[in-house]
Formats: structure tokens, C-alpha cells, sequence
């Protein structure tokens, strides 16, 4: 019986060593795994990003700067511009008539005869209201014929009709008013409320009036960009800047254009809403990006390994610049830092995980194996 005990307990012994064994060997594999990079995250660890041997990759090197109170300056966010006293007066363009638009033409007749083709102007003359001007450049009115405007201004065309009827009245009298002007509208398109062509009948337009007839952006100021094609010059300008006092009149028949500006950057890693983002304002700090994506995850984030990415313009049209730029969030004066520094679009904004949390991905799963053994060992 004491012999059978002696074994028993032999037995029992031999299976808790083997499963400390076990639980050591799937302990050492997964740090190795661990050390190895295998284990999931979201990028790189901090390690890897400020390695030396990383940073002088011969296919892709990159500058690691260290951000201090020291080397900020180059790298700071902008001071506000002074407010520019600067308006666009509105200037009114000379009407040349092209294929499309519509006149209205009163032509009257005071020669005091009995019988006139056209009522003398105290009774209002003859009014000819839906006068369009064909594909070809023309039109065409009673006793006239067919008369070719293309190009010509009002007053021209006025007299084209006055030699036109000459014939037909002892005295015209001529009057021709734009009823719609293609000659002078000005297309809206892209990111505005209301796209379609409007008319400078009622006076010359800006682009800052074109864009309110349409209804006014969609986008924030910052985040619009605005193409400005005239048929000879393509121009963009930011519409921030055009409130800002860069407000300049538009020539006849171009085409205005909003389009999202790219001012963009990506959240990685250890942040509270990771993935692709507008910026929050049109040049904003790395404090106000890490605060509009919720800034870093407490549970899992290190501060020491707050990191941008940056692809800067190389100098003189040259390869571009590849800079790591890294914030240590323990300190108390990186929010300072944090505050001064201009991201820019594109930008990769990435927080590396915590010592701590990485190592809880690597022990919770053998806690949970050496629980599941002891349980299923007490059976």
C-alpha cells in the first residue's frame, strides 16, 4: 500500500514538472517570438525606429531628430498673419456677345409717319424679348435678316440692327439689353452647396461672389482648394486664403472648381482613434493632431515613443528626405514642444506600445495555458 502511495505521488510529481517544463519552454518561445517582432502590433517598436543600423538603411535612410527646446525652431508651427486690409473691387467687364446669349432688343420708330413697321417710342416701341444669338454668332429679327454679333459689344450690335432696319424706318431707335449672358457667366462646380453657371448681369463677380451664389463650400475654409481656369491660365488658390484678403475678380466664362485640399495626415499605434484624418485647423501642432484623434490610449501607449513620420522636399528639386521625429511625452516641456510643432500633409503620426503592455501579450496567453492545465489537472 505505502508502495503504490510512493509511486502515485512519483507520478503526480513527474506531471507538474512536466508541466513547468512545458509552461517554461512556451514561456521562452514567446519571448523570443516577442524579441523576434513576430507577435502583433501596429508598427514598429521604439527600439527598431531608433536604431542606428535602421536609420543608415542604404535603400531608405531616414534622420531620427530627437525634438528639444534646442533644434525645434526649424520645424514650428507658423505665427498667425496680420490681418490684410486688402478688397477686390469689383470691375465690370466689357460684354462681348457670343453663341448663347439672349438679348432684348427695342427698336422704335419717331418719324411721326402714319403708318410705321415699329411703334414710336411713346408707346413703347417694339420689343423683341427672347432675341438669342445662334451657334454661328447670329441673329435674327423682323425686316433685318439674319446680322452676325459674335464679339461684339452692346453698343455695336445696336447699331448692326439700326443699319439692319434702315430701310424699314425713316428714324430707329435702337436699345439692346443682355437678358442672359453667357458671354459673362461664370461656371461653379466641385465642393459647393449649389453648383451651376450664374450670371454677372447683376454685376461683376470675385471669386468669393461666385462661390456664395453657389451655395458656399461644403468643406471648411482650410480644407478647400480653388481651381480658377480661364481658358488661358489654370491658378489655385486656398479658399482660406481668399477670406484671408486674396479675393480677386474672375473673367468672363471660366470655370471655378473646389476640390479637397490634401491636408491630411494618418494616426497610428497606441492613439484612441487611429486611421486616416483631415487636419483640425489649417496648420495645426502635433498637440492639436494627437488631441483630435484622442489622443494617446493610457492603457497601452508609451509616451516616450511618440513619433512623426516625415517625407520632406529634397532641396533643388532632389530626392526627398525621409525624418523620423521623436517626442519623450514623460517630459513635462514636450507639451511645449508638442505645441510648436507644425504638421504638415501627409504626415504619419505613430505611438509605440509600452514595455508593459507588450509583455502582458506575451505572459496572458501562458496564464492561460497553465490555468487550463490546472484545471484540467484537478479532474
Amino acid at each position: 500500500m505505502l508502495s503504490m502511495y510512493k509511486s502515485q505521488k512519483f507520478v503526480d510529481s513527474g506531471v507538474k514538472s512536466l508541466r513547468f517544463a512545458c509552461g517554461a519552454t512556451l514561456l521562452l518561445g514567446l519571448l523570443s517570438l516577442g524579441g523576434c517582432g513576430v507577435l502583433s502590433a501596429a508598427g514598429p517598436q521604439i527600439s527598431s525606429v531608433t536604431s542606428s543600423t535602421n536609420a543608415q538603411n542604404p535603400d531608405f535612410p531616414y534622420q531620427l531628430i530627437d525634438l528639444s527646446p534646442g533644434n525645434i525652431a526649424p520645424f514650428m508651427r507658423p505665427s498667425e498673419s496680420a490681418l490684410v486690409n486688402h478688397v477686390a473691387p469689383p470691375r465690370e467687364p466689357d460684354v462681348r456677345l457670343m453663341p448663347g446669349d439672349v438679348l432684348r432688343v427695342l427698336i422704335s420708330d419717331d418719324s411721326g409717319a402714319d403708318k410705321t413697321v415699329f411703334a414710336p417710342l411713346a408707346q413703347g416701341g417694339t420689343v423683341f424679348g427672347q432675341v438669342r444669338v445662334d451657334a454661328e454668332g447670329r441673329i435674327s429679327l423682323p425686316y433685318m435678316g439674319m446680322k452676325n454679333v459674335r464679339g461684339a459689344t452692346l453698343v455695336e450690335a445696336e447699331n448692326t440692327i439700326r443699319r439692319g432696319v434702315q430701310g424699314r424706318a425713316s428714324e430707329p431707335q435702337v436699345h439692346v439689353e443682355l437678358v442672359s449672358d453667357l458671354s459673362r457667366s461664370v461656371l461653379v462646380a466641385g465642393a459647393v452647396k449649389s453648383p451651376g453657371r450664374f450670371s454677372a448681369s447683376q454685376g461683376p463677380l470675385t471669386i468669393l461672389d461666385a462661390i456664395n451664389q453657389a451655395g458656399g463650400p461644403v468643406l471648411e475654409p482650410y480644407l478647400s482648394n480653388v481651381v480658377l481656369r480661364t481658358g488661358r491660365t489654370v491658378q489655385t488658390y486656398n479658399y482660406q486664403d481668399l477670406l484671408s484678403g486674396g479675393n480677386i475678380n474672375v473673367p468672363p466664362n471660366s470655370e471655378i472648381v473646389l476640390e479637397r485640399a490634401r491636408k491630411r495626415f494618418v494616426a497610428m499605434g497606441a492613439v484612441g482613434q487611429p486611421g486616416l484624418r483631415d487636419f483640425p485647423s489649417s496648420s495645426p501642432s502635433l498637440l492639436e493632431v494627437l488631441g483630435s484623434v484622442g489622443w494617446l490610449n493610457e492603457r497601452t501607449a508609451n509616451p516616450g515613443g511618440v513619433f512623426v513620420f516625415r517625407l520632406a522636399d529634397g532641396h533643388d528639386g532632389s530626392k526627398p528626405v525621409a525624418q523620423v521625429f521623436r517626442l519623450n511625452m514623460h517630459e513635462p516641456v514636450s507639451m511645449f514642444l508638442a505645441k510648436r510643432f507644425l504638421i504638415q500633409p501627409d504626415d504619419t503620426v505613430y505611438v509605440t506600445n509600452a514595455p508593459v503592455y507588450e509583455m502582458q501579450k506575451i505572459i496572458a496567453p501562458i496564464v492561460q495555458i497553465l490555468l487550463l492545465g490546472t484545471y484540467a489537472n484537478s479532474y
